[in-house]
């Protein structure tokens, strides 16, 4: 457990809550990435139209009305053919992907691999929940540079054999959280042919997959059916926090290789939550709309475009193609950071709390600041304008 006490939110709170903001000034906080957009009335109206079965127990592989409407969504956003949901790929729902993606680990880690100690790849930076869920399998977590140099993926291909021999597990995010890159189609087929070649399972994490600038991000599981070669050693996760600006909902769910989902099905049989009916119903709604999905994303490029306005020039901006963070390079982030809540009453999250020190000590993460575009547009250009004043 003492490997687990670099929780980044834990980190930013302990440098920051010590201080207080400038008096008479609006805090705007841009650390956390919750989306402030109102959620689409579809939920609401839905919930209260099915509260009559708050009574019964949901069943934990989700209705047929929510299933359908999962695989109908992937098969028109991924052209994931729909007979493969017959027995190729399974899906189960989920209370938000954090928890799925920490089973996943479980799942996937055995006690040895090759004779040797497990280990799980993990981008650097990273979302904190993969080298917790690689550190409680009692596997070792290998971080792999996600940098400027490698177009902010991490490079698997170029680790060592005998790294590559002994990983179970590899952990990706496209669009990446923090850096906004997106995995293209044949970067994901060589990560699913690697996965192949040593025998681990490539878990992907496609929870911004909606919230994109110009192309849409594609899928792992669009590779696995362009390769024709089934879905095995692929496992994808989603979620309708970012996509509907509906985080309070807690609901996702988790696809791939039919084999792996059923023993990731068993798993959260013992330890899962289970979504309630009336939620059940209201994702399904989600899941079938587009029209809420094409607005939330205009909103985002709004937000972008204000970016664009007030940082052109600045911090080594650069308009990210997907997710609805900015990533930018202030030279010191923990410096940055407090400055900007002492000064400016702008919150955002320390580059170095969301990356580990690779092998020559050098934390990639160190000159950055991460913010989250997650308030409406004036707000975002407000407090923009606040950080390029105090940082300048």
């Amino acid at each position: 457990m003492d490997q687990l006490t670099d929780y980044p939110f834990d980190r930013a709170r302990a440098l920051l809550d010590v201080v207080p903001p400038p008096e008479g000034l609006e805090v705007i906080a841009l650390s956390i990435g919750e989306p402030q957009h109102a959620p689409p009335p579809l939920i609401a109206e839905t919930v209260a139209a099915n509260a009559h079965l708050w009574g019964k127990y949901p069943p934990a592989l989700g209705t047929p009305e929510l299933r359908q409407a999962i695989s109908g969504w992937l098969t028109r956003r991924f052209n994931v053919p729909a007979q493969d949901f017959e027995d190729k790929v399974g899906i189960i729902p989920v209370a938000g992907t954090r928890e799925a993606l920490y089973l996943v680990a479980p799942v996937s880690v055995p006690e040895t691999k090759n004779g040797e100690r497990a280990a799980v790849l993990i981008p650097n930076p990273l979302y904190h929940v993969y080298s917790g869920g690689a550190i409680m399998a009692g596997a070792d977590p290998v971080f792999v540079s996600a940098t400027y140099n490698t177009g902010f993926m991490p490079n698997f291909r170029d680790l060592d054999e005998a790294t590559l021999r002994r990983t179970a597990l590899a952990y990706l995010c496209s669009p990446s959280n923090p850096q906004g890159a997106i995995a293209d189609i044949e970067y994901l087929k060589s990560a699913i042919r690697l996965a192949r070649e040593y025998d681990f399972i490539v878990a992907v994490d496609e929870c911004y997959s909606e919230i994109y600038d110009v192309a849409h991000p594609p899928g792992a599981l669009q590779a696995c059916a362009e390769m024709g070669e089934g879905y095995g050693n692929v496992i994808i996760f989603h979620s309708l926090s970012k996509r509907s600006s509906a985080a309070g909902l807690r609901s996702g769910f988790v696809a791939g290789d039919a084999n792996l989902i059923e023993t990731f099905r068993r798993l959260r049989s013992f330890s899962g939550a289970t979504l309630p009916l009336p939620i059940q119903a209201a994702s399904a709604a989600l899941w079938n709309d587009e029209a809420h999905v094409e607005e939330n994303r205009a909103k985002y490029r709004a937000k972008f475009d204000a970016a664009e306005r007030v940082l052109d020039g600045r911090y080594g901006y650069y308009r990210p193609d997907g997710g609805f963070f900015l990533w930018l390079d202030v030279g010191n982030g923990e410096e940055a950071a407090l400055k900007l809540w002492k000064e400016a009453g702008v919150r955002v999250q320390p580059g170095a709390y969301m990356a580990r020190p690779d092998d020559t000590g050098n934390n990639p993460g160190a000159p950055y600041i991460r913010v989250a575009l997650v308030h409406e547009t004036d707000v975002i250009e407000k407090a923009l304008k606040r950080l390029v004043k105090v940082l300048r």
